[in-house]
């Protein structure tokens, strides 16, 4: 457990041992799970109260989880180094994608990357094992721009589980088939619906989209399914943890017979399996699974003891070591509260909650990403959804409905090989 006193300039300064002033002392640790007698006002504007809330607002889905559920040191796993068997240079890809893959200073490629380009190429099924930041993104775009590249008449189709994956995905179409004249069209939920369905009139070469959406296209005649020979399902564990199955289901059924389909994961509950099943074809297995993202990650309680939440946060956030910060909290209503409190006290910080249209979410993405702010706040939504290697620590300022969605929460730190830290408020 480290302890922090309190700097003249309001902050925390890191001190191997406890303060000599116990008026002053702040620390987090697992040495105590008391709550205290003073109610404290909750990110999503409740109290709580000693007894404990549910969470989600009294909605009755499960019980405040045990804090020492949220207490576990990152592990120093030794994972040896991946010697690839190619360069980008030896597979056949075309010559442009190489000069852009070469352009963005990578010469060779990742554990999937290396074992998935050329089964691609070459037209297999293919399903993809691998931790998440791990390049499986470039993993499928390079082989697939190539075919384009070749083929013009072909169509490819990528369902994602949310917006920000899928805003991300074409991102790294643009760069990786800049000079060849591939177009795109993003098809995803708080974006103009005309304006999506007048660029797919235009028959774009790659839809890149979330399940929803591009059923609803589908419905409304504006996306022919059966135009697409290829076929990408990304993150399939969580579209289905996120209550996707149907929708998958449904857009498989419309999907031409004869086609290239991958298939990439995190893991393969069993849960996938169903949709394996009606979806590849003799497929190739490529698995480079090294370990859970949560195991990358200290994970620790913060004891308020009775004091103020947002003070307790306003002098953690002024820490040399919270460089880049995504904290969670329960509601809409209380994420945009905290935003004013926080910009009030002279925080840069930026949110994102599903009252967020998808421009002011993507604004916010890469604001953090480039450093404009160094402090994300959220609800869920993003959880699963935001793909950023850099973040230093996940604070929950309000608890998880579930163990599960703890677990995605924290995974969005630690990621990459890199350490993170994650830390829990509790009364």
């Amino acid at each position: 457990m480290q302890n922090y006193r309190r700097s003249s300039s309001g902050g925390y300064k890191s001190n191997g041992n406890r303060s000599s002033s116990p008026n002053r002392s702040r620390s987090y640790g697992s040495s105590s799970f008391n709550r205290s007698r003073n109610s404290s006002r909750s990110f999503g504007g409740q109290r709580s109260n000693g007894g404990g809330r549910r969470f989600g607002g009294g909605r009755g889905r499960a019980r405040a989880l045990d804090p020492r559920m949220f207490v576990k040191k990152a592990e120093n796993i030794e994972v040896n180094a991946y010697i690839p068997t190619h360069k980008f240079v030896d597979f056949e890809l075309s010559k442009t994608v190489q000069k852009n893959v070469i352009a963005r200073g990578f010469e060779y490629p990742t554990a999937i990357q290396d074992q998935s380009i050329s089964p691609i190429l070459e037209g297999r099924d293919l399903v993809g094992v691998a931790d998440t930041g791990t390049g499986k993104t470039a993993a499928f775009l390079l082989p697939l721009i190539t075919k384009i590249s070749n083929d013009r008449f072909q169509k490819v189709l990528i369902i994602t589980p949310t917006r920000e994956l899928a805003a991300q995905i074409q991102d790294e179409l643009k760069m990786f088939s800049l000079g060849i004249g591939i177009h795109s069209t993003l098809c995803i939920g708080g974006a103009s619906l005309s304006m999506q369905s007048r660029q797919l009139s235009r028959r774009p070469q790659f839809v890149i989209g979330t399940p929803g959406r591009i059923q609803d296209l589908q419905e409304r005649r504006r996306l022919n399914l059966a135009d697409y020979q290829n076929v990408v399902l990304d993150e399939v564990d969580r579209m289905l943890d996120m209550g996707f199955i149907n929708d998958i289901k449904k857009i498989i059924a419309f999907l031409p017979q004869k086609r290239q389909s991958l298939f990439f994961s995190a893991t393969l509950p069993e849960s996938t399996k169903v949709i394996m099943q009606a979806f590849l074809n003799n497929h190739v297995t490529v698995s480079v699974k090294t370990s859970a993202t949560s195991q990358n990650v200290d994970q620790d309680v913060v004891n308020l003891r009775g004091r103020n939440k947002l003070e307790v946060l306003h002098d953690m956030l002024n820490l040399e070591e919270f460089k880049k910060v995504l904290i969670f909290g329960r509601t809409k209503f209380g994420v945009n509260k905290l935003e004013r409190e926080l910009r009030d006290r002279g925080f840069a910080v930026e949110s994102i909650h599903g009252n967020r249209s998808q421009a002011q979410r993507t604004r916010a993405l890469d604001k953090l990403k480039k450093d404009h702010v160094k402090i994300l706040l959220a609800t869920d939504v993003v959880s699963r959804g935001i793909d950023i290697d850099d973040i230093t620590h996940v604070i929950n300022f309000d608890p998880p409905e579930t163990y599960e969605d703890y677990i995605h929460r924290i995974g969005r730190t630690g990621r990459a090989g890199k350490k993170g830290v994650a830390l829990t408020f509790v009364n």
